[in-house]
């Protein structure tokens, strides 16, 4: 009996002092991020946080925001980590500081099929605040742009001929294809390392030092053990 009740206080111990992580998300973004039917967030950046919050003995949970709304929220504390396909950038390393990268990323056109492609597309849809936003606002001055709160915005859009292309993640857009056989990629993959050479990283304030010590440390750990590579193949074969 004194054994068990030891044993529960232990628990209960380990648990008070148990780093506490609010991870916030953009959840309309799959494989990274999505909602499923129960209401729960789910992804591989979900399963990515999980895992490396089982590695460093943290609690964590997920709440949902507008994308454009990570980087000035965080900077306020109101949470304490943003995980949603984050490309790191030099200019968001200015406001923020990021973990090491846990997923390599480039970017991509897609048209509807026999419709447009490079040579004839005007009007062109990108997810606001992204650095899809920013490189075509830099390189694409021959489209006109069109800014949308989340991607099935743009995609609806360009199917019903209001735009003529989309440039975005060449993983979130592969994912949507799977299941929509009238879209298609065209052009070559970009991967300009001013805005996606460095690949994703989870978002912390620039105070938070020792928060992003622990995360990169669970980060290791999971590329050591061979959970992310598990992830990985769960959400992103194929792509």
């Amino acid at each position: 009996m004194k054994k068990l009740l030891a044993t529960a206080l232990l628990a209960t111990a380990f648990s008070a002092n148990a780093l506490d992580i609010t991870f916030a998300t953009e959840p309309t973004y799959p494989p990274f991020e999505n909602t499923d039917s129960n209401g729960n967030i789910v992804g591989f950046d979900i399963d990515i946080a999980n895992a490396i919050c089982a590695e460093i003995q943290a609690n964590c949970k997920f709440q949902s925001h507008a994308f454009d709304s990570l980087i000035p929220s965080l900077k306020f504390k109101r949470f304490d980590a943003a995980i949603s396909a984050i490309d790191i950038t030099e200019e968001r390393a200015k406001q923020v500081s990021f973990s090491n990268p846990y997923y390599d990323s480039s970017a991509s056109f897609i048209v509807v099929k026999d419709k447009a492609d490079l040579s004839s597309a005007k009007n062109i849809g990108v997810q606001n605040g992204t650095t899809f936003q920013q490189y075509i606002a830099e390189n694409g001055k021959q489209y006109s742009a069109k800014s949308y709160a989340t991607l099935q915005s743009a995609i609806l859009d360009l199917k019903n001929g209001r735009i003529d292309i989309i440039f975005g993640d060449t993983a979130v857009l592969a994912d949507w294809m799977k299941t929509d056989d009238s879209l298609t990629f065209t052009g070559e993959k970009v991967t300009d390392p001013k805005y996606f050479g460095n690949g994703l990283g989870i978002a912390v304030n620039q105070a938070s030092s020792e928060l992003l010590a622990e995360l990169n440390k669970g980060l290791a750990a999971i590329k050591a053990n061979g959970e992310y590579q598990k992830i990985y193949d769960t959400w992103m074969s194929g792509k």
